[in-house]
């Protein structure tokens, strides 16, 4: 079956060992797979959110962390057995309070396969914000807390940092479809996410109207009260290094023009991470674990 799971549209036939604009074929991978504590509070608790990181990405920005996984794909093939077991130990062995699938886009069927018995905890959609419309309508019910990057605004920036100048147009429609499906948000007594979602959004050094112009439709067109994550944490990786705009961190300037204006706004739901923030010891380390294991 040819694959139209994400924008791109790309129709590989990814069941004939062929690999899709993602970088993957017809069996999830998977790089690591635990309890992940820097996710924000409403999501890592006390006790952690049970991230699966799934390798190869639709997106691929030229800035991204995960870049071993989601540029070379690093990771290990699993069957739908073996991610429902990683699932279960993490969520009755390890009491992680959620399933927290990171870039699963190019796996719906497997991941759903694997849901057909519902889990007993919040299940996340952690993700780029670059989804189909078709794709989103096979998740409806099976997602609790949608939790989707809005990367860029501009059509020429995503063009040039992630070649999908269709970026801009396509998130918005997904996210307002994210937030139609799961609705106002839901907590626990620990203050965790049960459903609703989280909009996240990182500063790009050199282009804080960027920022500005996506926490403006943001305010304009979702409910009063999203929850929104305004990251700090950017640091240059890969081609980013070597590209002109993007090549260093942002400034204390650049910081505070964007958290102003989130707070001028009057959007006070959600979370602002310090410049500290921008540090590799927040990235997690994909070496297998909890895939190998299974």
């Amino acid at each position: 079956m040819k694959c139209h799971l994400c924008p791109r549209n790309c129709g590989v036939d990814r069941s004939e060992d062929k690999t899709g604009v993602c970088g993957m074929g017809d069996q999830a991978v998977v790089a690591r797979a635990a309890l992940h504590f820097d996710e924000e509070p409403c999501i890592s608790g006390s006790r952690g959110s049970g991230a699966i990181f799934f390798s190869g990405c639709p997106l691929k920005c030229i800035f991204c962390q995960n870049a071993p996984i989601s540029h070379d794909g690093f990771g290990q093939p699993v069957s739908v057995s073996s991610l429902r077991k990683i699932m279960d130990r993490l969520v009755y062995d390890e009491e992680a309070h959620n399933i927290n699938l990171v870039t699963g886009t190019h796996f719906v069927p497997q991941i759903l396969n694997t849901l057909e018995k519902p889990l007993p905890v919040p299940v996340v959609w952690n993700c780029s914000g670059y989804e189909s419309m078709e794709t989103l309508s096979q998740l409806e019910g099976h997602i609790s807390v949608y939790m989707p990057d809005f990367k860029f605004f501009s059509p020429e920036l995503s063009r040039r940092l992630a070649k999908a100048p269709d970026y801009p147009e396509i998130a918005k429609k997904a996210i307002l479809e994210m937030a139609r499906q799961v609705g106002e948000p839901l907590f626990d007594d620990e203050g965790v996410m049960l459903r609703g979602i989280l909009i996240r959004h990182l500063i790009l050094p050199g282009h804080t109207d960027d920022s500005i112009r996506i926490l403006d439709w943001i305010h304009d067109n979702l409910p009063e009260g999203t929850y929104i994550s305004l990251m700090a944490q950017y640091i240059p990786f890969g081609a980013a290094l070597d590209t002109s705009d993007i090549n260093r961190r942002i400034t204390q300037e650049e910081y505070d023009t964007v958290v102003d204006h989130l707070f001028d706004l009057g959007m006070e739901n959600g979370y602002v991470q310090e410049l500290d923030s921008a540090s590799e010891k927040y990235v997690p380390a994909f070496d297998l674990t909890g895939v190998s294991e299974e």
